[in-house]
């Protein structure tokens, strides 16, 4: 079996590598609007799932992995910043709240389209104006949902608490990508 990944993003990247299950990055250009309706638990399954639908050349050996994050502050949905200055409002709002981070997965394969979601709650401490701006200014975050990388300074310096999984938050919830995977991809050393 060969696995693809269809995803632009250094992190999950790097997180598929460390689980140890060899890929190749694949490319999808789908719309990724959903309805305005949608629960926001639902909305990153409903969108990793239309990407996964958007993917057609998919053959018999292969296996599609998909994914999307989303950023949620009481319902409020908070994906990549178009720049500086609604980087600035989206991290003006988290400061000193818990937010819900949804990541979710989507497993295709010729037969089958399998979608799991992982939510996990932050907390973030008061973020001063002079904080977020070095952040903006020093590591450009607008290829992030919500505004920040938990990995990067920001996390490190103002996440005070985490409930859930901190690879869920970093863009890829390991922990189902390998309950899934590892039906196809066993790890060598041992058997599953």
């Amino acid at each position: 079996m060969k696995l693809l990944l269809a995803s632009a993003s250094p992190r999950r990247q790097e997180l598929l590598a460390s689980l140890n299950f060899p890929f190749e990055v694949v490319k999808i250009n789908c719309d990724e609007s959903y309805p305005e309706d949608l629960a926001t638990k639902n909305i990153a399954g409903f969108v990793a799932k239309t990407k996964a639908k958007a993917y057609k050349d998919l053959k018999e050996n292969e296996i599609l992995l998909t994914s999307d994050t989303i950023v949620a502050l009481e319902n409020e949905i908070l994906l990549k910043p178009k720049n500086a200055d609604e980087a600035f409002d989206m991290l003006k709002k988290l400061s000193g709240k818990t937010h819900q981070v949804y990541t979710s997965i989507c497993i295709k394969t010729l037969d089958n389209l399998i979608t799991e979601t992982d939510c996990a709650d932050v907390t973030m401490q008061i973020i001063s104006d002079d904080e977020i701006n070095y952040y903006i200014e020093k590591y450009k975050p607008f290829d992030k949902a919500g505004s920040y990388g938990i990995q990067e300074w920001l996390g490190m310096s103002k996440i005070e608490n985490i409930n859930g999984s901190y690879y869920s938050i970093m863009g890829l919830p390991t922990h189902l990508v390998y309950k899934y995977l590892s039906k196809y991809f066993p790890v060598e050393g041992f058997s599953i």
